[in-house]
């Protein structure tokens, strides 16, 4: 019989979200697996948790949460050293990977894509020591995620982000910073409002920021949005919306492999929605380190 972990934040998701782990744990029972659950209380635990279930002899994991808890599942897989396939059920305030998937939510056909047995292998960011499934990012208003509380994630959702955004933007005023890219596509100084280094082309809600991105290509995709007028900030914005935002002058584009960013000032890093340093950093891909069931 297959043994399923299933690792839970409880801070992403409400009542909703316990019905379903509790009807997903009857149908796997009633299925034949053994099922064990654990619920997270403090950043890294799914992390640690996820090192123990390769440690030990786990077959699979569910984790429930939004993307900081998959990234830390999918770090915890890297550095736990077996790659055990991985069930994921969005249930935070961003799913953007598990959209970008597009994973079952429904309990029942969440349990047939496990009992299936369907997956595959996707790429990973690597930032220093750390990992990302999504993106890595930094400036103009990246720092708004890991700025809204967990309370304030779970009572108002997205919402929150967007009420912590727009409090954010009078301090930025569209400051831009200098910045240095190097890799062995493109290298150059210039300055920025915004670089995104991205696993998949879901970012922040947006379906289509990254519309080349794709997370079994062994590539990342680095968009940088450069210094520019209000007026062309709202051209970014639509093309943004439009899922055309590389189509825009103000907008570089380029596939490597691994890129070095620095800047002459403190540029914070955000990875998947969590704070991770700041400039200067390597990004690397790491191909095909992630197993994920899918439909």
């Amino acid at each position: 019989m297959e043994k399923i972990k299933i690792i839970h934040n409880p801070s992403s998701g409400r009542q909703m979200v316990e019905k379903k782990i509790d009807r997903i744990c009857k149908i796997l029972i009633d299925n034949g697996y053994i099922i064990g659950k654990f619920q997270t209380e403090k950043k890294n635990d799914a992390m640690l948790e996820t090192i123990k279930c390769c440690k030990e002899d786990w077959d699979a994991i569910i984790v429930c949460g939004g993307d900081g808890t998959v990234n830390e599942v999918a770090t915890g897989i890297v550095r736990g050293g077996r790659k055990i396939p991985v069930a994921i059920l969005g249930a935070g305030t961003v799913n953007d990977f598990a959209n970008f998937m597009e994973l079952p939510k429904n309990p029942d056909e969440f349990c047939n894509m496990i009992i299936n047995g369907k997956s595959i292998d996707v790429d990973l960011g690597k930032c220093g020591k750390n990992y990302f499934v999504n993106v890595a990012a930094g400036g103009l208003l990246t720092n708004v995620a890991h700025q809204v509380s967990s309370e304030l994630k779970t009572i108002l959702g997205r919402t929150a982000y967007y009420i912590e955004g727009i409090k954010e933007i009078p301090k930025h005023k569209f400051n831009s910073f200098d910045i240095n890219i190097k890799s062995s596509e493109f290298t150059e100084d210039l300055e920025a409002l915004l670089f995104l280094v991205c696993n998949s082309s879901s970012i922040g809600g947006f379906k289509k920021l990254a519309p080349e991105a794709e997370v079994k290509d062994g590539y990342l995709d680095c968009i940088v949005i450069k210094k520019a007028e209000f007026q062309n900030i709202i051209t970014i914005f639509i093309k943004l919306l439009k899922g055309e935002l590389t189509s825009h002058p103000n907008v570089l584009h380029f596939k490597t492999k691994k890129v070095t960013i620095n800047s002459h000032k403190k540029v914070h890093i955000d990875l998947d929605g969590e704070f991770g340093g700041v400039l200067p950093a390597s990004f690397e891909v790491v191909e095909q380190s992630f197993r994920i069931f899918v439909k």
